[in-house]
């Protein structure tokens, strides 16, 4: 898969794509990601890619020239119109749900608007899905574009050493994940649950599953109405109901 990220501050998501599990996994060529700077495209002298809001008000608008002239450049480098995407407060809330769908495509392209926002026209002009992650507003789309890249990369085979690193966590089969714990098994007079110390993995199992309803019916009861459930799984929150 290949995720190109437009933005007017490249190195900025070039120093997070390059660390970490992200990183070995470009290196590796597991997913390819790279970063083009707008900039570049702005045919202003004084490389301008901004200017004032029509109609008064603060800070300045992305200009939609430079934004469309780097995309269409894209797609003709790649032979192909990848997957557009715009992060924007202004989008549908991201979801794990939404990133396996991603992870499915060929390519995607991540828009990172900058300033009070880019020039509406250049959005209808594109016409790209629109995104946020949250109800909060940042100072631009690159920390948004690197969480959507993050995300969507984790999930691509290989990405990860195996698939239940992803399979039990939170958000992915709409349940919170279970507690985890790691030496020493106490620390300052809390010991690691005994279920996990006897080698019993259906046991194990069992807590885990039970761990993971527990959370999510206490801390995010909205997300049980999405969740796969089995018998054995309602039964378990029924009793929790009547506590």
């Amino acid at each position: 898969m290949r995720i190109d990220i437009l933005t007017l501050f490249p190195d900025m998501c070039n120093a997070y794509i390059s660390e970490s599990i992200i990183g070995r996994a470009r290196s590796a060529g597991k997913v390819e990601i790279e970063c083009t700077d707008i900039r570049e495209y702005t045919e202003d002298k004084h490389r301008r890619v901004d200017d004032t809001p029509y109609g008064g008000g603060m800070g300045m608008i992305m200009s939609p020239q430079p934004v469309y002239s780097c995309f269409t450049a894209l797609c003709e480098r790649l032979g192909k119109k990848p997957h557009l995407i715009y992060l924007t407060p202004q989008g549908k809330t991201l979801t794990q749900e939404r990133v396996k769908e991603l992870s499915k495509l060929d390519n995607i392209a991540l828009l990172c608007g900058r300033y009070e926002g880019i020039d509406e026209r250049v959005i209808e002009e594109l016409a790209p899905e629109e995104i946020s992650v949250g109800d909060y507003v940042l100072t631009g789309g690159e920390l948004p574009a690197l969480i959507v890249a993050d995300a969507v990369s984790r999930m691509l085979p290989g990405v990860l050493s195996d698939n239940e690193c992803f399979e039990v966590e939170s958000h992915f089969e709409s349940l919170l994940e279970y507690p985890q714990y790691t030496r020493p098994y106490e620390w300052r007079g809390r010991k690691v649950p005994e279920v996990l110390i006897t080698g019993h993995h259906e046991n194990v199992k069992k807590w885990r599953r039970e761990q993971s309803l527990s959370r999510t019916f206490e801390r995010r009861r909205d997300m049980l109405e999405k969740a796969r459930l089995s018998d054995s799984d309602r039964d378990y929150l029924s009793k929790l109901e009547n506590v």
